[in-house]
């Protein structure tokens, strides 16, 4: 590492944010309109927040918790914490009373603070539980009494004390040595209790140094951050922000991403693949139903794109006539599909999950780089990554600086860098899986590198599917293929154990309901068109025309059609959108046993029908 670059996150605060003058460094909207927080703002707001905390007697070693949405409030908490000597717990705002309970007890955390009224509300109903967790600091205005503090009253606290003791900020804010814990970041885990993962100051600075200058981000960009800062990803990516001085914007909410993107035009985000894949899917939606010749031009485009932004991913020339074809392509459809980013998107870093080929190819024809990359909470996400100059779409990119990765003999990724994790809080026993007798860690994902240097990630290594006849499947590829048709939202590949693979599949609401006043099918409700054994049909034909290169084996013999969406809420996906398949598998095992019913004389069609279930 460059001996001149911040070895703690309170030395790039001290030495790269607090000496920027930005006007609109963060902004956010609260009652309606777009608020402004300049850096000079933001740093002053993390002094006094600092000075608050050690009037409560936080100190070095303690943990403190961190419950909130995406908001400005939630980077200066963290950075406040950290500057106090403390390490800060991250929760989603999406966990459950019981979660948020075992993970204030698990961290032993004292203080926490919370965004609104009902992340309170939520922490106040399991106090019996959490005997440890002293205070509560709201964000939002509520009531205070001896257990709760009111952030304004914090703030007042703080400048209070620093009107006393001006250097005392300075002082804290440099105890922090780079081996010193900075956070505890609770796995979301797809399979029993989460764990905390013990990332130092070491690690998360050993992120910002090796992926800063990766993606072309500067000043002059406006970054939308959407994803939960609780995450490793986004924090990361925040503290990359941060270092640059790229400005950056608070979205609402997921929910309101597409009407944001028109009112702040950002140049520049990081995401998962959902996103893209959920946009893709109304896009074409609408060309699907619209009239003739907007129909036929549409999908003639995105032919013509996919072709293109094939040639251009395998460093091949496009040539006079496909060249020709993608200009008026991109002339009359894809510069549409710009706009729906607000017209400035350059690229978006995607994680968490694989991306769909195809869905990267086509807007990359659109003009809108997806980059993908790879990394767990416990390599402080980075690991490898696609960038502007080198992006090969269907891999995870090539590794970063200063980072080494091997694979093991039975395909596994190991890892071993300044960002890899010392360990797992009180669980030497995790400790002692994850690491092998080398030190290197074990990511539990199957993949390969290529001869360039480009990762690929075949799939977790607990998620393999093994049939009874012995033969393994890796269900990601199979799920991404499926996904690409507009009839689907979503799947889960199943079969561990069984004789073949089959699929849970969420159909496409929106295309499912065209395509049946196309074919003037009668139906009283969104249940009752499940039912139809013309729409499994069309389901089953979906899945056969998008996976035509499966080895016999990996074929999908057997579908459910599931009514509601997989969700967090749920409990189906993680708070990142990873598919929680042990749990899946436990909530749907009912109708899973129904699709390898060999119940005689029964039909495909009637397993397919009859097992579609709620």
């Amino acid at each position: 590492m460059n001996p001149e670059f911040p070895k703690t996150i309170n030395e790039l605060f001290d030495n790269v944010i607090s000496k920027r003058e930005i006007a609109d460094f963060v902004l956010y909207k609260r009652d309606g309109s777009w608020q402004r927080l300049s850096s000079r703002e933001l740093c002053d707001e993390i002094r006094a927040v600092t000075a608050g905390l050690y009037s409560l007697g936080i100190k070095p070693g303690d943990h403190v918790g961190l419950l909130s949405e995406n908001r400005p409030e939630w980077i200066i908490a963290d950075l406040a914490i950290l500057s106090s000597g403390a390490a800060d717990v991250p929760v989603y705002a999406t966990q459950t009373n019981h979660q948020v309970a075992y993970l204030i007890r698990d961290s032993g955390t004292q203080i926490i603070f919370v965004s609104t009224a009902e992340q309170r509300a939520k922490v106040d109903s399991i106090r019996d539980e959490t005997p440890n967790l002293k205070l509560v600091i709201s964000f939002d205005q509520t009531p205070e009494d001896d257990s709760h503090l009111d952030y304004e009253n914090l703030l007042k606290r703080g400048r209070e004390v620093l009107e006393k003791d001006a250097a005392l900020f300075e002082r804290l804010s440099t105890v922090a040595k780079p081996e010193d814990l900075a956070t505890l970041i609770y796995t979301s885990g797809t399979t029993g209790e989460p764990k905390g993962v013990m990332l130092t100051h070491r690690n998360l600075i050993s992120n910002v140094h090796n992926t800063a200058d990766l993606f072309g981000v500067s000043p002059e960009d406006l970054a939308i951050s959407y994803l939960p800062l609780s995450h490793v990803f986004e924090r990361a990516t925040i503290y990359n922000y941060l270092y640059l001085g790229a400005r950056m914007c608070f979205a609402e909410s997921i929910d309101l991403l597409a009407k944001n993107f028109q009112e702040l035009k950002p140049t520049f985000m990081t995401t998962v693949p959902r996103m893209f894949e959920k946009i893709y899917a109304k896009i074409v939606e609408k060309m699907s139903v619209a009239k003739f010749p907007k129909k036929q031009i549409g999908f003639w485009a995105l032919e013509v794109g996919k072709n293109y932004a094939q040639k251009i991913n395998d460093g091949q020339q496009p040539g006079f006539f496909l060249n020709l074809k993608y200009k008026i392509a991109d002339r009359m459809v894809f510069k549409l599909w710009r706009q729906v980013f607000g017209g400035r998107m350059r690229s978006a870093v995607s994680g968490g999950a694989a991306l769909p080929t195809d869905i990267g190819l086509i807007f990359l024809a659109a003009g809108i780089k997806i980059l993908q990359g790879y990394g767990l909470t416990e390599t402080t996400a980075g690991v490898s990554t696609n960038t502007i100059t080198y992006n090969r779409i269907g891999t995870v990119g090539k590794i970063i600086p200063n980072v080494q990765v091997k694979i093991a003999s039975d395909g596994e990724i190991l890892v071993k860098g300044d960002n890899i994790t010392s360990g797992y809080y009180n669980r030497p026993d995790a400790d002692a899986e994850a690491f092998d007798e080398e030190g290197w860690f074990r990511t539990g994902d199957i993949g390969q590198m290529d001869q360039d240097g480009f990762l690929t990630i075949t799939d977790r290594k607990k998620d393999l599917i093994k049939t009874s006849g012995g033969k393994y499947i890796a269900p990601q590829p199979i799920e991404n293929m499926i996904k690409v048709s507009r009839f689907v939202s979503q799947v889960v590949v199943v079969g561990n154990g069984r004789k073949y693979a089959s699929a849970l599949i969420v159909p496409n609401r929106e295309s499912l309901q065209s395509y049946a006043k196309l074919k003037g099918f009668s139906y009283s409700s969104h249940t009752e068109l499940l039912r139809d054994g013309r729409i499994s049909d069309l389901v089953e034909r979906q899945v056969t025309k998008m996976t035509p290169d499966l080895a016999r084996y990996e074929t999908i013999k057997r579908i459910a059609l599931l009514e509601n969406d997989l969700t967090i809420e749920g409990g189906e996906l993680t708070p990142t959108l990873k598919v929680k398949r042990r749990f899946v598998e436990q909530k749907y095992k009912e109708i899973i046993d129904r699709l390898y019913d060999e119940t005689p004389n029964q039909s495909h069609r009637e397993r397919s029908v009859n097992a579609h279930g709620a």
